[in-house]
């Protein structure tokens, strides 16, 4: 059962799972299907064919694009844009103003868009740019810009984002 005051916004070919909340004004487009127990804000944007996990949490205002895909159990801060087809995986806490693209703005071209490993934790206000990918485990402090690949287990930050050490839980 859908928890929402703006059912007209749901594409009626959206497949919404069980105690699914949905706020005002969200606009959930074709072919996305969203998993149980999922929380989805205020004005907020789900693009076609997206995929989101079951106990996931999104504050107000963000876009899910195109074909991504967000495992179980990830909570977004307000105002993210996961471009199309990223991936991100399992138990992931991503802060406000998370952003990935997949625009190279030296080659003028769309490249490979990036993934954040399972059980990874963003920070507020992080860039993933073309072709970056955050590990397993990783930590990504606040304001950095990713622009290369950060492995399972390691801290980073800064602009651009360098190693800083692992991530000895």
């Amino acid at each position: 059962m859908v928890n929402s005051k703006f059912l007209e916004m749901i594409n009626k070919n959206a497949k919404i799972g069980k105690n699914v909340t949905i706020g005002s004004y969200v606009i959930i487009e074709e072919g996305v299907e969203i998993g149980d127990n999922t929380k989805i804000g205020p004005f907020c944007i789900v693009r076609t064919g997206a995929k989101i996990g079951k106990n996931c949490s999104f504050t107000a205002y963000c876009e899910i694009r195109e074909n991504a895909v967000i495992g179980d159990n990830c909570t977004f801060g307000s105002r993210c844009t996961i471009c199309a087809e990223t991936i991100i995986g399992n138990n992931v806490t991503i802060k406000y103003g998370f952003v990935t693209t997949t625009m190279d703005f030296n080659s003028k071209k769309d490249l490979k868009a990036g993934t954040v490993g399972d059980n990874s934790m963003i920070g507020a206000n992080v860039m993933l740019a073309p072709g970056g990918s955050i590990g397993k485990n990783s930590i990504i402090g606040a304001c950095s810009q990713v622009r290369t690949m950060v492995g399972d287990n390691e801290v980073w930050f800064g602009n651009p984002a360098k190693f800083y050490r692992t991530n000895d839980k």
